[in-house]
């Protein structure tokens, strides 16, 4: 019996000693104990989180079949600062949440302690019941991939994509588990009121950018290395030439048409930007819009390229917990006014047949509405 007991023991602790990210398939009942702040995340109550928490991965596919009359969209969620935003967001009754990437500002090399960061955001209440009742997709940034700016060089980012799959409940037998990089897409609805959301992993294969000595700018352009990675960009062409969708939604953790500001962006590498830009024009979805995030503020700017029929808009919205100092910053291509409080997004989508419109919303506490745009296309 002494041995029986010994052995059962033995297991046990075997079991409960498992990085974090490897323990995929726990279920049950939350702990009633409050969780810890994320400033506090040590391996240590990284490990006590893991003990305490038994909700860590509920695999669910995402349905499709209806198509989303509101989407809600968000980045830069920082888990040591009050969640305060979950209730507003719910309040807008979106049937699709796009994360955008600095989900929860792990800032971790450490497996356990980045699921861990993840786990205590999935079972905080207010965002708990969000997720109860909104279907959630995403991808991560560099804060939630690891490190600050990190590129394709950064060593964990295996682990750091499977944190974020399991996360975001995706099926273990997704075929987006089975590929590099977090790169995903979706078509929801039927007929000819399709919207398709796609979703881009700017960290697993991006090249590497030179610090600006001069300090005029974060870095020196990179004339000639890849956002993507080659596989990603086919993926990405067969993804908007395939597309059935009367509305396209391109999800870019950084911002894509505003180029003036010295941060990170697609205009970090401007010929990748290019390449963006021409394959949209070539291709020519039906009615694409780009979301991005990143910035700590809140802003829509709009491109009006040659070839392509309809006006092209990134709808940024960033800063659900804090945001930048400054108030001002060069845009040519904004559309209105930039805002810098916290706020989160939100895409209002009405049909006449085929032909969707599309209204814009940054909002924040309150339900404040700080920015509207209407695009009827």
């Amino acid at each position: 019996m002494r041995k029986l007991n010994l052995l059962a023991t033995t297991v046990c602790f075997c079991l409960l000693s498992l990085p974090a990210f490897t323990q995929i398939d726990k279920t049950g009942q939350k702990s009633a104990s409050k969780p810890a702040s994320a400033s506090e995340f040590t391996e240590k109550s990284a490990e006590e989180s893991e003990l305490s928490d038994f909700e860590a991965f509920k695999p669910k596919a995402i349905d499709t079949t209806v198509a989303p009359t509101v989407i809600a969209f968000g980045s830069c969620n920082k888990m040591d600062k009050p969640q305060t935003m979950w209730q507003v967001v719910a309040a807008n009754n979106p049937g699709l949440w796009i994360w955008l990437g600095d989900i929860i500002y792990a800032d971790t090399t450490d497996m356990r302690a980045l699921a861990a960061h993840y786990r205590l955001l999935k079972t905080q209440p207010e965002y708990k019941k969000l997720r109860n009742k909104t279907q959630v997709v995403g991808v991560y940034d560099d804060h939630d991939y690891g490190k600050n700016d990190a590129c394709k060089y950064y060593p964990m980012k295996r682990g750091s994509k499977k944190c974020l799959m399991d996360f975001l409940d995706v099926p273990l037998n997704s075929p987006i588990r089975k590929r590099d990089g977090a790169y995903q897409s979706y078509t929801f609805g039927k007929a000819n009121q399709k919207i398709k959301v796609i979703i881009l992993d700017l960290r697993y294969f991006r090249d590497s950018l030179v610090p600006d000595e001069t300090k005029k700018k974060r870095y020196i352009p990179n004339q000639v290395g890849s956002m993507m990675g080659e596989t990603q960009w086919a993926w990405l062409e067969k993804e908007l030439r395939n597309s059935q969708a009367n509305l396209n939604i391109l999800c870019s953790s950084v911002q894509v048409i505003a180029d003036d500001h010295g941060y990170e962006k697609w205009g970090n590498f401007p010929n990748e930007r290019k390449r963006l830009l021409k394959l949209i024009t070539a291709v020519q979805p039906k009615n694409l819009l780009i979301l991005s995030g990143d910035r700590h503020m809140a802003e829509i700017s709009k491109m009006q390229i040659e070839g392509l029929p309809y006006p092209l808009y990134d709808f940024t919205s960033s800063g659900m917990t804090h945001i930048r100092s400054g108030t001002s910053e060069t845009n040519r291509y904004r559309v209105g006014e930039m805002i810098v409080q916290k706020n989160f997004g939100v895409l209002k989508i009405r049909w006449e047949g085929e032909r969707p419109t599309v209204t814009m919303e940054a909002r924040g506490h309150g339900n404040e509405l700080f920015l509207s745009e209407t695009v009827r296309y």
